[in-house]
């Protein structure tokens, strides 16, 4: 495998971006399936290997991944990663979020003993943990606030890694706070805060007939029970409310600061390079800082001057032959189908660069097989510094 070498457009300097000690976060962005686990994984490596001390925070890699990475269980602590080469002074840890304790441990962190209980019990908090929609990508900027706080404050990382969750869009993970602030802010959450915070049987005397009449409607709809669920944890986590976006605004802050770099990682196909375009143009339009993009996957050929066209002419001069069934014909079909890929590939990633000819780009020849261990993720890494 080879890294594309492209002289016509800025080339993303992987090693220079890892070397440089005022960049203290790399955050791996893209839509889902396009291998920002890997990259991350890849880059913690090569930076621990250079002589950083690095702690890369993964999200759902792949079980052969994880083992690489010496994660055989969802584990919220970041841990050492054995078998890379310290011999630089560098060091590197690992960690796969986990969303529902890392809820945990903002409502234990930020709420009363007694009220964090009560939180921590209720079914409605426990479902909106586990599976409310956004939940994933707000604690994944949670847990790099964390991070963050941590390593200013024992020096034992200088860099973080973050794999962004596997959204069906790469601007999830930025719009997180916002629609999670929206959700708080929400009239359904002020509809089911009225009683509580009239006190009981108060509300109606305060509240309007409509409010009452909302409130019974909404109590058909969910049941009694699950109402008194919602409503209990509403009012338990009101108190929060505030630090949840106090603490958002802080890492978004965090988030345009020029010690973080972007990596926009995308597949060489129209969907994930125009989610890769989309999340350029935000990151521009927030004025965060954009490293480059990481075209993954990209077909490589090893017989490049023989086109797509001309395999095909090849083969079907074999059949008038009357050798369509020989192994030069099989061969030479192969390569037709992957030439044509090829060709497809570098043509739609030529278009998105020249629509973007000021952003660093590089990109990673497709492997034969997954990437399993880290020698696999050396080599990713190889690639990616060209």
């Amino acid at each position: 495998m080879t890294a594309r070498k492209d002289t016509e457009h800025p080339r993303l300097e992987v090693d220079a971006l890892l070397a440089d000690p005022g960049v203290g976060i790399i955050v791996c962005c893209g839509s889902g399936g396009v291998g920002k686990t890997t990259t991350a994984a890849a880059l913690g490596i090569r930076a621990a290997e250079a002589g950083r001390k690095v702690v890369v925070l993964t999200i759902d890699p792949a079980r052969r991944l994880a083992q690489a990475l010496g994660l055989t269980e969802l584990d919220n602590t970041p841990r050492p990663v054995a078998g890379v080469d310290l011999a630089a002074g560098g060091s590197l840890d690992a960690m796969m979020l986990d969303m529902k304790r890392t809820f945990d441990e903002v409502v234990e962190t930020h709420a009363t003993p007694d009220k964090a209980e009560q939180i921590l019990a209720n079914p409605f908090y426990q479902a909106v943990s586990s599976s409310f929609a956004g939940t994933q990508e707000y604690m994944a900027m949670e847990k790099l606030g964390q991070l963050r706080s941590q390593a200013v404050a024992d020096g034992r990382w200088d860099l973080i890694v973050v794999d962004t969750p596997p959204s069906r869009s790469a601007l999830d993970f930025l719009d997180a706070p916002k629609r999670l602030g929206s959700f708080l802010d929400g009239r359904f959450v002020r509809l089911l805060m009225a009683p509580a915070k009239a006190g009981g049987r108060a509300y109606l005397k305060v509240f309007s007939v409509g409010v009452d009449l909302a409130q019974r409607t909404v109590s058909r709809v969910l049941g009694g029970q699950l109402l008194m669920d919602v409503q209990t944890f509403v009012a338990a986590l009101d108190t929060m409310f505030g630090g949840f976006r106090e603490r958002a605004d802080v890492t978004y802050a965090l988030l345009k600061e020029d010690t973080t770099a972007f990596v926009v990682v995308a597949s060489p196909d129209r969907d994930a390079l125009r989610e890769a375009a989309f999340f350029v143009d935000r990151l521009g339009a927030e004025r965060m800082p954009l490293a480059g993009v990481v075209v993954n996957r990209l077909q490589a050929l090893g017989a490049s001057a023989l086109s797509a066209s001309r395999a095909e002419d090849g083969v079907e001069q074999l059949i008038e032959a009357g050798e369509g069934e020989s192994l030069t014909a099989g061969l030479l079909g192969l390569h037709a189908d992957l030439a044509s890929t090829a060709a497809r590939q570098h043509g739609v990633v030529s278009r998105f660069a020249a629509n973007h000819p000021d952003v660093p780009m590089t990109s990673v020849a497709a492997a034969a097989t997954d990437v399993h261990d880290l020698d696999g993720l050396r080599e990713v890494g190889r690639l990616l510094s060209g």
